[in-house]
């Protein structure tokens, strides 16, 4: 696919190629879905194979984005056919095998970020870094931030992706700006920085527990860091349709992978005894669709859990949104009941959409997570109030339900931009449906036509 920037861009890809050496970093703050992996990318790719101005970089992702994320967004477009991506994952073993194979680009989990600092010790071998989702790198006490700051001075180029850069106020800023610039615009410590720009909120006796920014502190730092840091709301710059979809790559572990790709084959194969008919290919599709989610019905209704791998995107989808209000589709009422589990633990306000109560309580903001069924909120519901982010957990291939439910928010009244973010697992039913439903296919040809394509594939290997 040829690749035609738009302006916005553009113009970060310019900043990223023209950053100086040595120099303070770049902050791309860029709202979810606007398109920072490309950009990345691109510059990445010109500084490499044009300009010879990075030989090596690192990502630091959070683990389902770098399991999928980056080399997907590679292989999509023809301009970065080069450029070699090389996920550090895994065991220690599997980590160092990949860090020995020749690449352009290494790609590993920020949870590993302090055992690589620790691993290279005074060799650090990469030139540029990038933060993907440098809010996880807000805690100046964590190990991952105090790791990298011991190998700032060898890295020339760092560059930080998140829409969110300050999700619990301005006081998450010190840490990622550090990182750019060593304390050049914020001050050195973070002691300095809650002096000068915050005064004491909640606390007992001596401990302080929050800050609570002064007045006209805001500005003053907006103002300070302005000439490395870049800010765009969806809303105020994005050049593209009203409706944004993002496809989320979920790359299932070894492990996992094994087991669909077993139960798929052994589904395939035994329905390939006799003719596929419309009833035989949904209780199939529907059987494939379950195992890429993660859980499937046994004969008996019990529920068995294949993997978490899709729970794990899900969690760290909702993570980068950093609060914002998100609309849940799930297909399957086992996948429900995961998603309420995996979301117990998360401080967030969750609830299934049972009654039109439920839905006035997420046009109040009352909701941080609304977890619906499409088939429940195809008609006559506008949720459009309460949030502008959806999620498809599991995808069904119903053209209908899909845009029906996605109008739920995009629709007139909603001030925001839209995004439809589809968790999308590699090699499995998903990338069929995902194909089907964006070519506007009927349902029952798309399924029919993806099963006689796997039954051949299973077939010839």
């Amino acid at each position: 696919m040829k690749f035609i920037p738009h302006e916005y861009q553009a113009y970060c890809i310019d900043r990223i190629i023209n950053m100086p050496v040595w120099g303070p970093g770049l902050g791309l703050y860029l709202d979810m879905g606007l398109g920072k992996t490309v950009i990345v990318l691109t510059a990445v790719n010109d500084m490499i194979y044009n300009r010879f101005a990075a030989r090596r970089v690192l990502v630091i992702a959070p683990k389902k984005v770098a399991e999928a994320t980056w080399t997907t967004e590679a292989q999509k477009w023809d301009h970065l056919k080069l450029l070699r991506i090389i996920p550090v994952l895994g065991s220690a073993q599997k980590r160092i095998r990949a860090l020995n194979t020749p690449a352009d680009v290494y790609v590993i989990n920020r949870e590993n970020t302090q055992w690589l600092v620790d691993y290279y010790r005074n060799s650090w071998p990469f030139d540029m870094v990038v933060l993907d989702e440098s809010s996880s790198f807000k805690n100046h006490q964590a190990k991952r931030f105090k790791s990298l700051t011991w190998v700032r001075n060898k890295i020339s180029r760092i560059v930080e992706l998140t829409g969110t850069p300050a999700p619990n106020g301005l006081i998450d800023l010190w840490a990622q700006i550090y990182l750019l610039d060593s304390g050049e615009r914020l001050g050195k410590t973070i002691g300095g920085f809650r002096q000068r720009y915050f005064n004491p909120d909640k606390r007992n006796a001596q401990q302080v527990f929050t800050y609570k920014p002064k007045d006209g502190a805001g500005g003053t730092i907006q103002s300070k860091i302005s000439d490395i840091c870049i800010s765009m709301k969806a809303s105020d710059y994005l050049e593209l349709p009203e409706c944004i979809y993002d496809d989320i790559p979920v790359q299932l572990n070894s492990r996992a992978a094994a087991a669909y790709k077993k139960l798929e084959r052994d589904m395939l194969l035994e329905i390939d005894e006799n003719e596929i008919t419309a009833t035989t290919a949904a209780a199939l599709g529907n059987k494939l669709l379950q195992l890429g989610n993660g859980a499937v019905y046994g004969e008996n209704k019990q529920i068995i859990e294949i993997h978490q791998c899709k729970i794990e995107a899900f969690l760290e989808t909702v993570e980068a949104l950093q609060g914002q209000p998100v609309l849940v589709g799930y297909n399957f009422q086992h996948d429900r009941d995961r998603l309420l589990k995996a979301l117990a633990k998360s401080g967030l306000r969750v609830r299934v959409y049972r009654m039109p109560q439920d839905g006035v309580d997420w046009n109040n903001h009352k909701i941080d997570v609304l977890l619906a069924h499409p088939a429940a909120t195809a008609y006559g519901l506008n949720l459009q109030e309460g949030g502008s982010h959806v999620i498809w957990f599991g995808l069904n291939w119903s053209l209908e339900l899909y845009e029906q439910f996605n109008k739920r928010l995009h629709r007139q009244g909603q001030k925001n931009r839209v995004f439809i973010h589809n968790l999308i697992v590699k090699g499995s039913m998903d990338e069929d449906v995902i194909s089907a439903l964006q070519g506007k296919d009927t349902a029952q040809e798309s399924l029919l036509r993806a099963l006689r394509v796997r039954i051949e594939k299973v077939k010839g290997e």
